[in-house]
């Protein structure tokens, strides 16, 4: 079968047994350091990937997706949401109403925002209803001023159903200060937990409460709370939502309540691939000093091969099979290992907690009690051809370097 020399002599060099066994070591120390650098990427993006899924689930789940907000108090929200839903891109629509304020408990004080809810559409807009630790959402019934707080809250102030909390709401006055705080008693009826900071600074009330706190008719709402098939499309519909409807509305989406912290994330997650693809460009730049040590060891054979005819290039493309191919070979080992332990890294972790008998992710200290991975092919691919191509470039050098030799330097002293 018809094979290029360059191919031939390359893939014999890999496969053949080379007298300098040094060289053979510092070979497949390459291979395996180019294989624990993608296996380490691949796993790591993938855990990066599932904690930003765990808390873009968790957050925006909780937070408005998009938001109508009128210039004044909605007599009556329904219309609205029916023109809203009338957006492809809109699955949902829930009025609510948001309040800022302190939250007391014997003499213990903490901010909190109020959402004032409506508990029958609520649960269409948001995933309170199924992270519920205590009570449910219909029983925050109107006029019993009742609220639901989040587990840090909960645990902070020590709260259990039916303990009584003071909620302080900063009031327009005509006094000299300006501003009186209004003081309204709440009964603890629910807790929940979503596994995120929103535990501890949110807290939910019925919507005629909120009204009524606010002086406003039992009936009357602030905004409407839209929840959306593309949560990245938020900006654009919300804006023709608002278009359509005409003055005196204005919108909201999550971009810019949340927007901040998963930019962050999106960073951090591009910064800590660029620090690990320095562990691959380091094993992939060993496959520089492999070949050299080769081309050292093969001057003899270089020599005679151009004797025969071999031009430099083909000279060149011997050595860079021969590179290319342990950087093949340890992309490949390295992926298919990443792969799998992405796969199964949270069994993995299970597994060392019940062999150690330590929680590594204690729901005590942590939002969230697992390892939680999203493996996607677009990272693995973009790692398997990182590692590829930095192989690829670690062979041009050493080539070069073999494609120089003179045959009569090389055969002088043999």
């Amino acid at each position: 079968m018809f094979r290029p020399l360059s191919i031939f002599i390359g893939l014999r060099y890999t496969r053949a047994k080379r007298r300098n066994h040094f060289i053979s070591f510092i070979s497949m120390t390459s291979m395996i350091g180019l294989a624990l650098g993608v296996l380490a990427m691949i796993v790591v993006l993938s855990v990066m990937n599932g904690f930003q899924k765990e808390m873009s689930s968790r957050i925006l789940g909780m937070v408005p997706h998009a938001a109508i907000h009128a210039s004044a108090p909605l007599d009556d929200w329904r219309p609205l949401a029916a023109a809203a839903m009338q957006n492809p891109q809109v699955l949902a629509v829930a009025p609510f109403s948001e309040l800022e304020g302190m939250l007391s408990y014997k003499g213990s004080m903490q901010p909190i925002q109020i959402s004032g809810i409506e508990p029958a559409e609520e649960s269409k807009v948001s995933i309170i209803g199924e992270h519920l630790l205590k009570g449910r959402l219909n029983d925050l019934k109107p006029g019993e001023f009742g609220v639901i707080v989040g587990d840090i809250t909960a645990r902070r102030f020590r709260l259990n159903l039916g303990d009584s909390l003071t909620l302080i709401i900063p009031e327009r006055s005509s006094n000299a200060g300006g501003i009186t705080p209004r003081l309204q008693r709440l009964n603890v009826v629910g807790v929940f937990k979503v596994g995120a900071e929103l535990d501890g600074t949110q807290a939910l009330i019925n919507l005629a409460d909120a009204a009524q706190m606010q002086h406003w008719q039992p009936n009357q709402v602030q905004s409407l709370r839209l929840a959306l098939k593309d949560l990245y499309q938020a900006p654009q519909v919300s804006a023709a939502i608002v278009a359509q409807l005409g003055a005196g509305y204005q919108a909201a989406d999550w971009t810019q309540t949340q927007g901040g912290l998963f930019a962050a994330m999106k960073m951090e997650k591009t910064m800590i691939g660029l620090l690990l693809l320095l562990i691959v460009a380091v094993a992939a730049f060993n496959i520089i000093a492999t070949l050299i040590m080769v081309v050292a060891d093969k001057g003899a054979d270089i020599a005679i091969l151009r004797t025969l005819g071999a031009t430099p290039g083909q000279i060149m493309q011997v050595f860079m099979v021969q590179g290319t191919l342990i950087g093949l070979v340890g992309t490949s080992i390295g992926a298919v290992l990443g792969v799998l332990a992405a796969l199964n890294v949270s069994e993995l972790v299970g597994w060392l907690e019940r062999l150690s008998g330590q929680h590594v992710f204690s729901s005590d200290v942590y939002f969230i009690n697992n390892l939680p991975s999203d493996l996607q092919a677009i990272d693995v691919l973009l790692v398997c051809a990182a590692g590829f191509g930095l192989s690829f470039l670690a062979t041009l050098y050493p080539s070069w370097r073999a494609a120089q030799i003179q045959p009569a330097e090389a055969l002088r002293y043999e």
